[in-house]
């Protein structure tokens, strides 16, 4: 599946085959939670909650990717992500675009 953050495939004429997503509310552990808030105290990268955000966004991607292949897709255009934190510790991760089949 190709998968591309612009809005065209350069030399190919696409059909639209509508929106596609994938979202994932993830977590971390308590330990790595009080090693966060640990970090916070002395500044820098909280490498538990980037490892965590790069896990969603793979699994969002994934989701996305597998919608996209349930309608036939050859690829995703236009993709986007987003994120918001859901509570203390839990993130919400969302991946979309533009299904399309190509010639």
């Amino acid at each position: 599946m190709l998968l591309l953050n612009i809005d065209y495939i350069p030399g190919k004429n696409l059909e639209p085959l509508g929106i596609v997503k994938g979202t994932v509310v993830q977590s971390k552990n308590f330990g790595k939670d009080f090693m966060a808030g640990m970090k916070t105290l002395v500044g820098g990268e909280i490498t538990g909650y980037t490892e965590m955000l790069n896990e969603a966004r793979q699994i969002a991607t994934k989701r996305m990717v597998d919608e996209a292949a349930a309608l036939g897709a050859d690829a995703v255009i236009n993709i986007r992500y987003g994120s918001s934190a859901v509570m203390q510790g839990a993130a919400e991760v969302i991946s979309y675009g533009t299904a399309v089949k190509y010639r």
